[in-house]
């Protein structure tokens, strides 16, 4: 028998590659010993560099050494606190954090400096020895701020990966994360007499059993798919191996022609966007006259692995497209995108434009990337090294696990998903409460190997589709050729698709396009009903002849408004939209679009 020594050799290192990559929780080694070497190496033959971080490191430390002897003097009139934040010693949003560590030079000046960081602004961190932990924490961020963005030669994506990777290990020793360093919990446990750590122990026991049992976080069953959230009355007309497509029923006497289509992220389940009544977009939009259609992406499994981006292009965007032309004929159809919804609703919206397809009269997308040259925070984790392991790991299961996704993404913000859980229900033994958003986002979904694979190669790694290189029916699809009318919708604290990059959108196309960047985070920012407090946005357009604005002079020039984008996006399609009519029959059964089973449908309750 004749020897295959190359395949022998492909599947070896595959194997080797996946059981790398579940050792290392999905996160590559060697990607991240490269960066710090990168930067070692660079900084050993940078003595001006060196000694310049010697001076400052001597510094910060006489700045602490000082403020301890001040504080050891006036110890006696200060007092531990019992902290104005005691029941939730790390509430805040991640803006203020991220103020906090940009000024934390300010912070460690001195024992009676204001705590900037959100951290830190319990009033027991004002007194000693609080204090001192405080300056000595915020002075060792600054140092390494410093020392890892300093050193000329490092590559950016090294740089960034160290600069992270060091933020992260400070983080994890922050002398709030520790019972006996946070004045908050030493305050609690005082006045509780210990019942704040054995409620914590509780809590912290019931994670561990969940965890191991496979169970949902406490308070999930309080949202049910189609009991508590997902409540849209409506029902699916088409289902195929990938999707279910839902038609929702009309709530006003007439509706506006041109239907809406959704197309939601397939790392997520759709029902972001119908959560409970209140806050639910797909309501808040029949609800004002139109006739929305939503998919329902299938959660893959093994015999899926053989998905890739056409199938979710054809038997996703095309077959929904399809679907809703058949039941509303002869109506052009606002079409809408959401994160990675958002993307692929580029790309077909691309094509559809190179093949000459009239049949979109608007296109809208939220926080949704079409350029992937600045993807952020998530591009730390995608590089060759990365991608080259996430493919072995997938080509064992066949897909990615949502387990294996949700360790960069804790990492992207884990003071919020760890380290302040870690306070506040094992150290105060407070245990958050869940809401539907939550509930939500613990209902993750896998991802098919060949489909993954590809988004990251071609669009994060060789950004194809902003380069006019994207592939769709073996041509090449450009954003240039669209002429649509775009609303287009970025948030202040994305670290998925930060709002930059989603902004870059103009930059690929000559269309009209109407941006707004609302306050909140990637899915916070979107599920934006109106009445939610503290919610402010900016909206400007930009005319197909009109001048260029840079990201920066458009947040300088935009109008801001409080309150709700949402009617701002109604007004909009409203402009785009004809008068209202009699709503359209639910499904089209004589072109095999028949009423499969009522709204939610099957494939969104698959775990």
């Amino acid at each position: 028998m004749k020897r295959q020594p190359g395949v022998s050799a492909e599947l070896m290192d595959i194997s080797a590659r996946a059981s790398w990559a579940r050792n290392w929780l999905s996160v590559s080694p060697a990607s991240q010993m490269m960066a710090w070497l990168d930067w070692i190496m660079h900084l050993a033959i940078s003595p001006g560099t060196r000694i310049e971080l010697a001076r400052q490191a001597l510094m910060l430390w006489e700045d602490c050494l000082a403020s301890n002897l001040a504080g050891i003097c006036g110890a006696g009139s200060g007092a531990i606190g019992t902290g104005a934040d005691k029941g939730d010693a790390s509430s805040g949003d991640a803006s203020s954090r991220d103020a906090g560590n940009s000024s934390a030079s300010s912070a460690a000046s001195g024992a009676g400096s204001p705590p900037l960081d959100r951290r830190f602004r319990d009033e027991g961190w004002n007194n000693y020895p609080f204090s001192v932990y405080r300056q000595s924490f915020l002075a060792q961020q600054q140092w390494w701020e410093q020392a890892t963005q300093a050193v000329q030669g490092v590559t950016p994506h090294h740089q960034r990966l160290v600069s992270f990777a060091a933020k992260q290990w400070l983080d994890m020793f922050s002398p709030g994360n520790f019972p006996f360093t946070n004045p908050t919990v030493i305050a609690k446990t005082i006045e509780e007499g210990g019942s704040n750590l054995v409620r914590g122990l509780g809590h912290f026991l019931d994670d561990v059993r969940a965890r191991l049992d496979g169970e949902p976080a406490a308070g999930t069953e309080n949202f049910r798919v189609g009991h508590e959230v997902a409540l849209t009355p409506g029902k699916v007309v088409l289902r195929n191996r990938l999707m279910e497509l839902i038609q929702y029923s009309p709530t006003t006497k007439q509706v506006h022609p041109e239907p809406v289509l959704i197309v939601p992220a397939w790392i997520m389940k759709y029902y972001i966007l119908d959560l409970s009544p209140h806050n639910s977009l797909i309501k808040f939009l029949v609800d004002q006259g139109y006739t929305v259609f939503c998919i329902s992406w299938k959660n893959p499994d093994a015999n899926d692995r053989d998905l890739g981006m056409d199938d979710y292009l054809s038997l996703g965007w095309k077959a929904g497209l399809d679907a809703v032309s058949a039941i509303v004929p002869g109506h052009k159809i606002h079409a809408t995108g959401y994160c990675l919804g958002g993307t692929l609703l580029s790309i077909a919206a691309a094509a559809m434009a190179r093949d000459g397809d009239e049949r979109l009269a608007s296109v809208s997308l939220f926080a949704a990337q079409a350029d992937f040259s600045e993807p952020g925070e998530l591009g730390l984790f995608i590089d060759e090294g990365q991608v080259t392991l996430l493919e072995a790991q997938m080509s064992e299961a066949g897909y990615l696990r949502a387990d294996q996704m949700a360790g960069a993404f804790q990492m992207l913000r884990s003071y919020d998903l760890l380290w302040s859980r870690l306070v506040n229900e094992y150290l105060l033994g407070n245990r958050r409460s869940m809401n539907d958003l939550m509930a939500w986002n613990a209902d993750a979904t896998r991802m098919p190997a060949k489909m993954h694979s590809q988004y990251l190669r071609r669009l994060y790694l060789n950004n194809d589709l902003s380069a006019g290189r994207y592939p769709v029916g073996g041509r090449p699809v450009s954003l240039a050729n669209l002429k649509l009318p775009i609303f287009c919708v970025g948030t202040v604290s994305d670290h998925v698709a930060p709002w930059q990059s989603v902004y870059k959108l103009h930059l690929l196309t000559p269309s009209e396009i109407t941006f707004v960047l609302t306050t909140g985070g990637h899915n916070a920012g979107i599920v934006s009903p109106p009445g939610h407090p503290r919610r402010r946005y900016q909206i400007l357009t930009r005319g197909v002849e009109s001048t260029q604005l840079s990201a920066e002079a458009w947040q300088a020039s935009a109008p801001s408004h409080e309150g709700s984008w949402w009617p701002a996006w109604v007004e909009w399609l409203q402009e785009r939209s004809s008068a209202g009519q009699l709503p359209p029959e639910v499904g089209a059964p004589d072109q095999g679009y028949g009423v499969v089973c009522d709204a939610p449908g099957e494939y969104v309750l698959s775990k």
